[in-house]
């Protein structure tokens, strides 16, 4: 019995509830008569067909199709100059990683420390140098002798006790390494800042309670877990400067792009050339790419006490798989012969 207080006075109330009724117990040999019916999706079937329909007619016109000359492409893609050309490619795009990113991490450095004048020039940097089109860079720095004619040391707005002529310092390779690293510095340093301050504050505080160094600190908690988180965009940065290296053709270096357009500029066949550079670029980004796969897989083993199998083991996987079900049906055969 349930008491209710109203305006008129307190009254009983009766409320009856009704008990659940019994679960009905499992039957399995239903279950096992039960139908299992997978489930259709014929829009993505026929999304799929679609694309490879697609993806077969681009084939089909890459092979057939008379104007993209395969045949002048055999002739060039292995030439001398074309390999120099992509030996000096790759040459930049290292020199223009390292000088990058090393810059990068030293702006980084600045740009999380305490000091606002360090804080201050580090964010003035990064702004400059992304907001100056790359080939501005490159053609300043390669006509560095015109703007300043000689280079001193000595006292700041004071004497001067050397000096020296700037013309002849840089050259071109010179000028495009140094306008691709500085350039690269640029967004390394956001990379960098970005993947550090993504690790939680905590590792830092509970490493500094245990009187852990403050280097030991950055190198061995902060780093591996703040590289996860930095490499892929690294990756990427490194593939476009990779491909980016294009762009000192204004200087006249010799790297693959400027190489196809002195081929094609003397030879007529654009297409054909054009489809050499492609088809480095797109393997040596390939390889670049596997690189970047590996290397974070690596530094994933903080966070994954089993990481995935590699696609190599994936395929040795299925090899083995196939012999065991070649080497069963084998057996089977001859048992019931």
């Amino acid at each position: 019995m349930t008491v209710i207080t109203t305006a008129d006075g307190p009254r009983a109330a009766t409320a009856t509830t009704t008990a659940p009724a019994p679960a009905r117990p499992l039957d399995l040999d239903e279950l096992n008569r039960l139908r299992t019916v997978p489930a259709r999706h014929p829009w993505r079937w026929a999304a799929g067909l679609a694309a490879l329909v697609v993806l077969a007619q681009f084939a089909h016109g890459l092979a057939t199709n008379p104007g993209w000359d395969w045949a002048t492409f055999r002739v060039f893609f292995s030439a001398d100059t074309i390999l120099r050309a992509v030996g000096r490619t790759l040459e930049l795009t290292f020199y223009g990683t390292i000088l990058g990113f090393v810059l990068g991490a030293g702006v980084a450095a600045m740009r999380l420390s305490s000091s606002a004048i360090l804080q201050s020039i580090a964010w003035a940097y990064v702004w400059a140098f992304r907001s100056i089109p790359l080939i501005v860079q490159l053609v300043f720095w390669f006509n560095l002798s015109y703007l300043y004619k000689r280079f001193g040391f000595g006292i700041p707005f004071g004497p001067t006790f050397a000096d020296f002529e700037t013309v002849g310092v840089l050259g071109a390779l010179g000028a495009a390494v140094l306008g691709l690293g500085l350039h690269q510095a640029a967004f390394a340093a956001e990379i960098i800042r970005g993947g550090i301050i993504a690790v939680d504050t905590g590792q830092r505080e509970a490493a500094a309670a245990l009187g852990v160094p403050r280097w030991r600190q950055a190198w061995r908690i902060v780093l591996p877990q703040a590289m996860r988180g930095i490499l892929p965009s690294a990756a990427n940065e490194v593939i476009s400067l990779f491909k980016g290296t294009s762009v000192v053709y204004v200087m006249a270096i010799g790297e693959l792009f400027y190489q196809v357009q002195v081929i094609y500029g003397r030879t007529g066949r654009v297409v054909p050339l054009l489809m050499v550079a492609t088809v480095w670029y797109v393997l040596l980004t390939t390889v670049l790419s596997i690189g970047q796969y590996y290397v974070e897989r690596y530094f994933a083993r903080g966070a994954q006490r089993t990481p995935p199998p590699t696609p190599l083991q994936r395929a040795r996987a299925l090899v083995r798989g196939l012999r065991s079900s070649r080497t069963a049906a084998e057996k089977a055969v001859g048992g019931r012969s």
